[in-house]
């Protein structure tokens, strides 16, 4: 285990004093106007904006990463899989900067054994970003701009991938590399407790 979770209901206005947001993957109303459009105006999604322009620490996974990007909080957009498809399988992603917050447990070069499971994962961005994983060679599920797979802001306190770190996070899963995320952030935090 790597840390208690406390359940934020979309519609509350308080973070009842979290030290980091995880935004979680799955659907959000449907996405039937555009993935993470409606839930980015999600009451509780104030609270996450003003905690991420204060340095605090957040997290977006698959459905969370599309809300993200809605919300302003990290750049670019998810646009549909090349193939207009669903898809749902495990690839191998590449740490490209283990200097992060969300990536300090991995080393640079290192692969990581993660599920992906969307249709809407094609990141996008005309800017230049701050790529921290990529789809390793042949293993870009959904046409990513570059190979990204996961991207934060420049403050380097917001994250977002569409990989699903929290489905490998056991040996029964077949990985248990996504511990790495989530080993990383709790570092972060207990470093800045210490200071």
């Amino acid at each position: 285990m790597v840390g208690d979770a406390v359940p934020l209901w979309h519609a509350e206005r308080d973070l009842k004093g979290v030290e980091a947001v995880i935004v979680p993957g799955g659907f959000s109303y449907g996405d039937y106007l555009r993935a993470g459009a409606i839930a980015r105006f999600a009451p509780v999604m104030e609270d996450v904006i003003e905690f991420a322009q204060e340095g605090g620490l957040v997290l977006g996974i698959c459905n969370g990463f599309q809300v993200l990007c809605e919300a302003g909080l990290l750049p670019g957009a998810l646009l549909p899989n090349a193939s207009l498809r669903f898809v749902c399988r495990q690839v191998e992603l590449e740490v490209l900067d283990p200097d992060t917050s969300f990536t300090r447990a991995c080393a640079r070069g290192q692969r990581l054994s993660v599920p992906v499971k969307h249709t809407t994962g094609r990141y996008y961005s005309p800017d230049p970003v701050h790529a921290l994983l990529r789809y390793a060679p042949g293993q870009n599920p959904n046409g990513s701009q570059d190979d990204i797979a996961g991207v934060c802001n420049e403050q380097g306190n917001v994250f977002g991938l569409m990989p699903h770190p929290e489905h490998a996070v056991d040996p029964l899963t077949g990985s248990t590399d996504g511990l790495r995320i989530f080993e990383s952030i709790r570092a972060e935090i207990d470093d800045r407790v210490v200071a």
